[in-house]
This record gives C-alpha cells, sequence and structure tokens, in this order.
C-alpha cells in the first residue's frame, strides 16, 4: 500500500509551514492531501500539484522485541483531537549506507536513543514512517506526525531532541512542512 502526499491547491490539511531545515526546500503550497492506494497516486491535474512525495509503511527497522512492542501503543493516526500534523522527509547520506545493520542500529538507538527518547511523546503525538528509498524520489523518509493543539510543545521538544542527535548528522537533506485541519 503506497501513501502520497500531494502539496498543491487543495487537501484535507492547510499548510502552514514549509521550512528546510537542512538542504533544498520543497515549494510552499497551501494545501497537503494524503492518498493511500495500491499504486503511487499521481496528481489529477498536473498545475494543481507542487510536489508529490510517496512512501510505503514497511517492517520496523533496528529495533528489539520490547520497543517494537513499546512503540505498537502509538496513537493511531486520524484522531479527532488531533488537528495538527508534521510531514518530515529525510535524506541521509551515502556514509550512513555505507554502514552495516548493526552500525546503523548502534547510532540510531545506542548513542542516539531515537527509540527511547521518542517514547515519552507517545501516545500524545502519533507518528507513522513510510520508506521511500527505493522509489527512486528525493527522499528516503517520510514521516508523518499528528497531534493536538495542547501537544504542539512536546511535539516541538521531541524534533528538536531528534536533531541533537549523532544520527542526524548523517542527514543531507530535511524539510518540515506544518499543517492543521479544522476541528
Amino acid at each position: 500500500m503506497f501513501t502520497t502526499f500531494r502539496g498543491g491547491q487543495s487537501g484535507a490539511w492547510r499548510v502552514t509551514l514549509v521550512a528546510p531545515v537542512k538542504g533544498e526546500a520543497l515549494p510552499g503550497v497551501p494545501a497537503l492531501s494524503i492518498t493511500h492506494s495500491a499504486s503511487i497516486a499521481l496528481p489529477i491535474l498536473p498545475s494543481a500539484t507542487s510536489w508529490r512525495l510517496a512512501g510505503v509503511v514497511s517492517n520496523l527497522r533496528y529495533v528489539e522485541r520490547t520497543e517494537k512492542e513499546q512503540l505498537a501503543a502509538s496513537a493511531e493516526l486520524g484522531r479527532k483531537e488531533a488537528t495538527r500534523a508534521a510531514l518530515i522527509p529525510i535524506r541521509k547520506s551515502a556514509a550512513w549506507w555505507e554502514l552495516t545493520q548493526e552500525e546503523r542500529r548502534k547510532i540510531f538507538e545506542d548513542k542516539s536513543h531515537h527509540i527511547a527518547g521518542s517514547l515519552k511523546y507517545l501516545p500524545a503525538i502519533a507518528r507513522q514512517l513510510y520508506h521511500c528509498r527505493d522509489l527512486g524520489g528525493p527522499f528516503e523518509f517520510l514521516t508523518w506526525f499528528e497531534y493536538a493543539p495542547e501537544n504542539a510543545t512536546a511535539f516541538e521538544e521531541l524534533v528538536v531532541m531528534l536533531r541533537a542527535t549523532e544520527e542526524w548528522t548523517f542527514v543531507e537533506r530535511e524539510v518540515d512542512v506544518r499543517a492543521m485541519r479544522e476541528d
């Protein structure tokens, strides 16, 4: 199942920010739509879409059994109260991909505490990771977060924490897309 995020003129989410964190930005857009389908969704009208990012949910990587169980307790996307969201597409460096799985795990969790540090923000902040490295797009990961307005400060703490890790030094490109929908 592919998930396609389209930045353009229409969509259920009103975009409030498109900002480069590292590397090239995406074009600013007023809206964001999300499509889930058996194939990558193409724009209906090419002029209505400024950018399209697609990914797939895959198996969890770099996790141990207890971490997998803890992450499974994450809140579901689409909660009524979760009217704020962030799409954070990321591309990592060739140096990251040259590491073995074990070396990446050591940086990801043993040094950067990506999972352990993130767990305290669950279930208030729901998230889903989409893999897209093998799809040939400009990013390798798309992470979609949803949260209620009262959890906005916690979300900011989460992204600051993740960007301060050794793992983040391998990021070549990251864009921060924020959005909101009406209750």
